[in-house]
């Protein structure tokens, strides 16, 4: 049974995260990592090979737990073209958007804006579609964790989570899923209920 292209894409995360890890590689990180720096400086393939780069194990299995989830899912829906066009599109876009939004010398990594964007598509086109890893519709997760992006813009949290790059992957990932979903106003209605679920329980519920 041939491996999924989301799957593929997982693989090839674990590969370069091991291989960097191999002693006499750190050189190598600012040639793979995304800055605009880099940009001016030329190394435009780092566009594309700083989604396959995480700063450590935890980055690294986060995102692809949710790679895993979100993209397999909307790619047994739409098909593995459109949800690599997704992936990718949203990466590249994220970080070219997000130009302004960090220091020219800071570097980006990992795939969690590109995730985003599928996180955005699935929204949209399969809402109440069940995770089994997450116990919940996947269209749940992926409001409360955007809104959780959205506070912690909002509210200034610091570290080292490229916050505004997550939006930005995710408003890039909202016009893909109003094209590929079949029914835009049913699951768009179904979007709002889940969101108004979830403020009910993060206002009256959960202490």
């Amino acid at each position: 049974m041939a491996l999924s292209k989301t799957n593929l894409i997982i693989l090839a995360c674990i590969a370069v995260f091991a291989l960097l890890w191999l002693p006499g590689t750190d050189s190598y990180y600012e040639y793979l990592a995304f800055s605009s720096d880099n940009l001016v400086q030329g190394r435009v393939w780092t566009l594309v090979t700083a989604l396959f780069v995480h700063a450590d194990i935890v980055h690294l299995a986060g995102n692809m737990l949710f790679l895993y989830a979100f993209g397999n899912a909307l790619e047994k829906e739409v098909g593995a073209g459109k949800t690599m066009l997704g992936f990718f599109a949203g990466g590249i876009l994220s970080f070219l958007l997000g130009i302004f939004a960090y220091p020219p010398d800071v570097y980006l990594v990992g795939a969690s804006a590109a995730i985003f964007t599928l996180t955005a598509a699935v929204l949209l086109v399969k809402p109440l579609k069940f995770s089994f890893i997450f116990l919940m519709p996947l269209g749940l997760v992926a409001l409360i964790y955007t809104i959780y992006n959205v506070i912690a813009i909002y509210t200034g949290v610091e570290g080292n989570v490229a916050y505004a790059s997550h939006i930005i992957g995710f408003a890039v990932g909202i016009p893909f899923g109003a094209v590929w979903t079949k029914n835009l106003k049913r699951n768009s209605l179904i979007v709002l209920g889940l969101l108004i679920f979830y403020i009910f329980i993060a206002a009256f519920v959960v202490p």
